[in-house]
This record gives C-alpha cells, structure tokens and sequence, in this order.
C-alpha cells in the first residue's frame, strides 16, 4: 500500500491580499512560516519515505521544514509547480475581475474549459501532476508527502477521486492544509481532505480558497 500525502504550502503575502501567484516566485510570510512550523512537527510523527516539492519557494520552505524531521532530502518535481496564470500572474484579484470580466465568469463557471492568456489550462496540471503521481506509485511503498500549490491540489484530489476538472470548485484546500490518500487495489481511496487541526493555535478565522 502507498499512502500520498498532498500537502498545501503555508500562506504568503499574495495568499492574504488575494493577488495571484502562479509562477512568480513568492515567499511564506510570517503566518506561513508558522503554519509551516506546526505542519512539520504534525508530520513528524508520521513515518515518511520521500517527499516531493514543487520548485517554488512557498512550497520547498514547507517541504524542507518538513523533511528537517525525517532526516529526507526534498526531491524536486517541476511537475507539481504551480499553476500558470499567464498575463494574471501578480494581478490582484479585484483586477482581474475588472479587467477580464468574461474569462473570469467562466473561470468560476467552467474552469476546464478555460486556457489562461499566456498560461495553462487545467488539463495541463492534470498531466504533468498525474504523471508524477503515477511514478510515485510505481516507485514506493509507505507514505510519499507532495507539497504543491491550491490549483495543483485541487485538480489531483479531483483526478484520485475520478472526476474530472469540472469539479474543480468542488473541492478547497486551505493554506497549510494537508489532503491524504491511499492506493491500494488499484484504487485511490481518500481518507482525509483538508485537515488543519494542527493549526488551531495560530487560525483566527477560516481562509478563503485563494
């Protein structure tokens, strides 16, 4: 049996002003750090075999922090970097509503179907994510921990769970957040989604999807 842990990177700057990030490369801020620092010691009590980071800062700093307690190096998987939001990328939220008013009511209506200017598309993540999963599988028994970034979880959990990019807003995984899935009888069986009970000391209130 090989057990995937999908975990989400801590929260940045962008993540709190609701700025989109994609491929810019952007640091934790100092609530990030922390939920860092709980996510690890969480972790730490889980025996882990190997993990995988997304090649952005955001996400090897919560990899490594992690991996600082399993005595692991971090792999890098340009698979799991995170999404391209094309000319998006660094646009506040409000903006891009503003400035591209009908591909982001379809975004929010119909996010397969949507291929960012200058980006990618959510069949894209789907691939080079799916892909990494597969060699992983192929490759372990025990549990693999993956941290990557909101869109790329978001289109795993949906692929592990056989649904397709439709679903995408049916899903959330928070900052910090930790999704766990096992694979066993040739099937991905989800066995907890969205989990920030370690982080309780430091919430103050529930994150937005962003």
């Amino acid at each position: 049996m090989t057990e995937i842990i999908l975990v989400r990177h801590g929260e940045t700057e962008w993540n709190r002003q609701e700025i989109f990030r994609g491929r810019i490369d952007i640091e934790l801020n100092k609530t990030g750090a922390k939920q860092t620092a709980l996510l690890a010691e969480y972790l730490s009590r889980i025996e882990i075999a190997a993990i995988y980071s997304s090649p952005l800062k955001r996400a090897l700093k919560t990899a490594e922090m992690v991996a600082s307690y399993h005595k692991l190096e971090v792999s890098i998987a340009p698979g799991l970097i995170d999404f391209d939001y094309g000319k998006w990328q660094g646009l506040p939220h409000q903006e891009v509503k503003d400035s591209y008013q009908e591909l982001y009511a379809e975004w929010l209506r119909n996010p397969h179907r949507v291929n960012m200017p200058g980006g990618e598309s959510l069949s894209d993540v789907r691939r080079r994510a799916l892909s990494m999963v597969d060699s992983i599988i192929s490759q372990y028994k025990g549990t693999v921990a993956l941290v990557s970034h909101r869109v790329v979880n978001k289109v795993l959990i949906c692929a592990l769970l056989g649904l397709d990019n439709a679903h995408f807003w049916n899903i959330r995984q928070d900052v910090g957040a930790i999704t766990t899935f096992t694979y066993e009888n040739d099937r991905f069986i989800l066995t907890r989604h969205n989990d920030t009970s370690f982080l309780k000391s430091i919430l103050k209130a529930r994150p937005r999807d962003f």
